[in-house]
This record gives structure tokens, C-alpha cells and sequence, in this order.
């Protein structure tokens, strides 16, 4: 990818007043210029740089190999959120990157830092850029090789594990190289949008710069002639075609590319639809949106207009198997404009040094002359409204009807994986980035802490939780973080007394788990309110209480049949019966 020069660029800031993430030009001082005196230490370089990609807050767990770094995180501008669970503090870290830009976890060498690599596994599938930050043994106590606590196999196994599941790392072992992997690092995060690990020995922390540190001031840029011919090619297939349509993915999300892709579909009135990945990329209340497609697990009338377009536009979308319903999906790459980050293919020519932000603004801004089309009747969502009837027992269907009508502004869906983020796909949110979810890596555990890692980012959003409740037994004791930091989820426990996706694929005694009076779990934390839910007069107060209630979370501990499903769940069995 071609570089260039850097011009100088004003400060992006949020309206907190802090750097917004994603915006790398935000810094453009020296180590001397920012300390003012003296040249800083290699820790104080790392807290400024990560304030200057909007990073105010960091997650983790303290350890002896990292006290140090987490000393001068006290005495800094950042907040440390303390977790309960290293891996937590990563699913809350990577929760925090998907609102804020950009997110952090401090932990402890290899019994925190290999704690935490499935949470990083998943942002980095996912494309969300989290900064691991891991205390180590000091260089100079490592000389005769001992065998120090934590250690697995030799002082380079965590690193090298990392180096796995990140876009980039470094040992920062050295001063007259840490502050340029610093950089180094922090600038592919930001770029890629994916996860980077630096280690930072404890002997090192207080090390100060040997010389003047200038920040790099190079940035990649598409390469001209490329972009051109791109986007002719581009305007001249949708001029061609006769029922365009455009699916935006998770990608439009972290580049905030947002405006840029309604400002396309609205000039030249092109219908839109989102995968699951990138749910709430654009308000699904805009009058040009279809839905989710995801093949069979999608409604029907999104999945025929987007399969019998001449020409599907996906922007910045993941081809994964959830995201095309479990593969029941039926697009033909003749008719696709496909570019992401990483791949530019239009029909079946590929162009490369293509920047993705570059090419969606330049064909949002080009005069298209697209056909116009009406969006045919019944392709729009319809959604029933919920009429409660107080004694009849909770089913999906009904459960999700009720939360439907429970979001509005500020509220954040945050799914687990399983029936609950397959039945979340026909939810309608009102706002960007307002539907989070680990719906390509589908790692349960998710929700929880991920809630907490978005209240962390804006406290203005209020989380509404769906995990069932396989996934709530493993980390949902993080609700202790929400109790001693004020926080007020509202956390929907789907208990159907197992893991009920998977009893469809293959059903055993190995998908029954333990049943929890989960209702009862604020006696335990010492904060929140608990709901026992059997039918929809319960849940139709117990929302009603939780959202009055703003200073506390809330737990609503739902009992549901083992074999009921969603209606996309049911979609998708239906359609995969017919194949097999």
C-alpha cells in the first residue's frame, strides 16, 4: 500500500473532550514537547499514546509482573476497571472498542495474559481493535534462565501465542526501540481494526528514551489509478443493473463509515440491508432498509430481493457462514461489488492498493445514474404489536415481540451466541452501533462483560442483555462489576435449562446444564434486582420495573421450554431439512 506524508490535522475529540479513537493524526507531538522537560519513561509513552487514540479507560487485573505499569495507570488520566475474570476483562475491553474506537486490557504475564486469548481471538475475527498490554519478568532477572512464576515452557511462549491472534506485537525491551513499536503497534490497530499485543517487561516500565522520539507522521493512501478505475467500473455496473441493493457489514461500523453508505443509498435511492455482524450499521427505522439478510435464517422476502439482484453492493462484509446463514445464502460473485478492508472484487476483476474508506466515499460521491425502483410490499419489516396476555407461559416469539417494543433511544442490544442472537436478528434498533454481538467468532460469555465494557465507553447508553443462560454461567458473575462501578444493565437470562441451539444438531444429556435461581444472584453481589419469569404477565412488569430502575442493574431470570425456538432458528431448520 502506497504512504505519504501526513498533513497537519486538528484533534478529533468526542463530546467529552477526549481524542476520538480512529483518528491517529490526533497526536502529532514529540516525546520532549509532550513531557515538557524531560523525554518520558516507556510506560508514560504508552498511557499518552493510548489517550491519543481516545483510550480513557483500561480492563484488567492486576499482577506482581505488572504492578508497575498499573502504578502509573493510578496516577495517569485513565481509569483501570478492575474485572473479576481476565478473560472478562477482555470480552469488556473488546465491548468498549465497539462503541468507543478503540479499547484496552492490562493483565499479568501468562496466567493472566493466556486467560485472556479466546476474548482476543474473537476481536480479532471480528475486526475489533483492543490493545493487550501484559507485564513479564524483567530482562535482567531472566539472564541465567530461571524458572520464574507463570512461566510456560520459555520467556517467549505468550508472545509467540499472541502473535497468533494479533495484527501486530512487540517485546518492549529495549529504549532505544519500544517507543517506535509503540507506534508501530498502535498505528495497526488503528488501521486494521484488529488487536495488537505489547509486553512490557517490569524492569523496563520506568525506562526513559535515550533521543528524541517524533511521532511517524506516514499514513497508507490508495493508489490512484486503481481507485479510478474501481469506482468506474463500479458506477457503470450499477447503471447497468435493474434492482441494485446494498448489504453493509461490520466493517462500515469500525472505519465509521456510516454517513458515507446512507449518503449512497439515499442520493440514488438503492434499498439496504445489514448482515448479523453489522446489525444497527444504519437505523433500521430508515425508510430505505430491508433487514438482515442471512439466507435461510433471514425472512424470506429480504432473502428473494437480495438474491434476485443484478447487482448486490457489499460493503465492508464478512462472507462468514453466520452472516450467510449457516450457508443457505445464494449470492452470485458475477453480480457482487464486494470490498472490505482487505479485498476489492468487482464481477470477477479484483483490484488491490484500494483503500475501503477511500472507495466508499468516492462512489457515495459519484454521479450514479441508478435505476429507480419501489421496494415491493411485504419486503419492509412489519412488526406485531405486543398485547400481553397475563397468564399465558413465555415462548421466544413472544419474548422477543415484548422486547422489540422495550428499545428506544440509548438502548444497547448486547447478544450472547445461540437462540438468542439468532432471534435477535429481527429485532428493530433504533441507532448506530447499537446492536453488539459476537456474531462471526460466537464465543459464549460474551454478553456480560461486553455489556459492562460498553457502559464503560458511554454512559449514556444502557445496556439490554440476551444470553441464555449456558452462556451466562460462565461469566456472568461479572454483574459484580457492574454493582461497584454504578452500572444498570438490564440482563435477560434465557433459561431453557441447556444449550438448545445444539440440541437440534445433536441432542444428549451433554446439552443439560445445572438450573441456577438466577433472580436470586443480587443477594449474593450485594446490588441489583432479581425477576422470576414464567409467563407474560411477569415479564411485562419485570421490564417495566427494570427500566424504571436506573441505578442498579436488573436480572430477569426467564424459564422457557427446552425445545422452543425462534422463528429465524425455526427458518433456518426448516430450510437445511430440505438439503439433507
Amino acid at each position: 500500500m502506497p504512504v505519504q506524508k501526513r498533513k497537519p490535522a486538528k484533534t478529533h475529540r468526542g463530546k467529552n473532550g477526549a481524542p476520538k479513537a480512529g483518528h491517529s493524526a490526533a497526536a502529532q507531538r514529540s516525546p520532549a514537547k509532550m513531557n515538557g522537560t524531560s523525554a518520558p519513561s516507556i510506560g508514560e509513552y504508552l498511557i499518552r499514546r493510548l489517550q491519543d487514540y481516545g483510550i480513557r479507560d483500561v480492563f484488567g487485573i492486576p499482577g506482581d509482573f505488572v504492578l508497575g505499569f498499573y502504578g502509573m495507570l493510578r496516577d495517569s488520566p485513565i481509569r483501570v476497571i478492575g474485572a473479576r475474570r481476565e478473560d472478562c476483562a477482555g470480552y469488556a475491553a473488546d465491548g468498549y472498542a465497539r462503541v468507543n474506537g478503540m479499547g484496552a486490557v492490562c493483565v499479568t504475564y501468562c496466567v493472566g495474559g493466556l486467560s485472556i486469548t479466546n476474548s482476543i481471538a474473537g476481536a480479532y475475527a471480528e475486526k475489533s481493535p483492543v490493545i493487550v498490554i501484559s507485564g513479564a519478568p524483567g530482562i535482567d532477572e531472566r539472564r541465567s534462565d530461571p524458572l520464574l512464576h507463570h512461566r510456560v515452557r520459555d520467556f517467549n511462549t505468550q508472545r509467540e501465542v499472541f502473535e497468533k491472534i494479533t495484527v501486530a506485537s512487540a517485546l518492549l525491551d529495549d529504549p532505544l526501540t519500544a517507543f517506535r513499536e509503540i507506534d508501530r503497534c498502535l498505528e495497526a490497530a488503528d488501521r486494521f481494526k484488529r488487536p495488537v499485543y505489547l509486553e512490557l517487561p517490569r524492569d523496563r516500565v520506568q525506562s526513559k528514551a535515550l533521543y528524541p522520539h517524533p511521532v511517524p507522521q506516514e499514513r497508507p493512501v490508495s493508489d490512484k489509478q486503481a481507485l479510478k478505475e474501481a469506482i468506474d467500473d463500479a458506477v457503470r455496473m450499477i447503471e447497468a443493473s435493474k434492482q441494485p441493493v446494498i448489504i453493509a457489514g461490520v466493517e462500515i461500523h469500525r472505519f465509521g463509515l456510516r454517513e458515507e453508505v446512507i449518503k449512497l443509498a439515499e442520493r440514488n435511492q438503492i434499498p439496504m440491508c445489514a448482515t448479523i455482524l453489522g446489525k444497527s450499521v444504519v437505523s433500521e427505522r430508515h425508510p430505505l432498509y430491508l433487514g438482515v439478510y442471512e439466507g435461510a435464517m433471514g425472512r424470506e422476502s429480504v432473502r428473494r430481493f437480495v438474491e434476485e439482484s443484478d447487482c448486490v453492493i457489499l460493503l465492508g462484509t464478512f462472507m462468514t457462514d453466520i452472516n450467510l446463514g449457516i450457508y443457505t445464502a445464494n449470492l452470485d460473485t458475477s453480480k457482487c461489488i464486494y470490498v472490505t478492508s482487505e479485498k476489492l472484487r468487482i464481477h470477477h476483476h479484483h483490484y488491490h492498493d484500494v483503500l475501503l474508506s477511500d472507495f466508499v466515499k468516492r462512489l457515495a460521491k459519484s454521479d450514479i445514474k441508478a435505476p429507480r425502483q419501489a421496494i415491493p410490499a411485504g419486503t419492509a419489516p412489519v412488526f406485531e404489536p405486543f398485547v400481553c396476555k397475563p397468564d399465558q407461559k413465555v415462548t421466544m416469539k413472544r419474548l422477543f415481540q415484548r422486547i422489540n417494543e422495550a428499545l428506544g433511544e440509548n438502548i444497547v442490544v448486547v447478544c450472547d451466541v445461540g437462540d438468542s442472537l439468532f432471534a435477535a436478528a429481527d429485532l428493530t434498533i433504533h441507532g448506530h452501533t447499537e446492536f453488539i454481538a459476537p456474531a462471526y467468532y460466537a464465543t459464549m460469555g460474551f454478553g456480560v462483560p461486553a455489556a459492562i465494557g460498553v457502559q464503560t465507553a458511554n454512559s449514556k447508553l444502557r445496556p439490554i442483555v440476551l444470553v441464555g443462560d449456558g452462556g451466562f454461567q460462565m461469566t456472568g458473575t461479572e454483574l459484580s462489576t457492574a454493582v461497584y462501578n454504578g452500572f444498570n444493565p438490564v440482563v435477560l437470562v434465557l433459561n431453557n435449562k441447556g444449550y438448545t441451539t445444539e440440541r437440534f444438531l445433536q441432542d444428549g444429556p451433554f446439552n443439560d446444564i445445572p438450573n441456577w435461581n438466577y433472580h436470586k444472584l443480587p443477594e449474593l453481589l450485594g446490588g441489583g434486582k432479581g425477576f422470576e419469569v414464567r409467563t407474560e404477565g411477569e415479564l411485562d412488569q419485570a421490564l417495566k420495573a427494570a427500566f424504571q430502575s436506573k441505578d442498579t442493574f436488573s436480572l430477569l431470570n426467564i424459564h422457557l421450554d427446552p425445545l422452543d425456538i425462534s422463528p429465524a432458528l425455526d427458518r433456518l431448520t426448516r430450510r437445511l431439512a430440505k438439503k439433507i
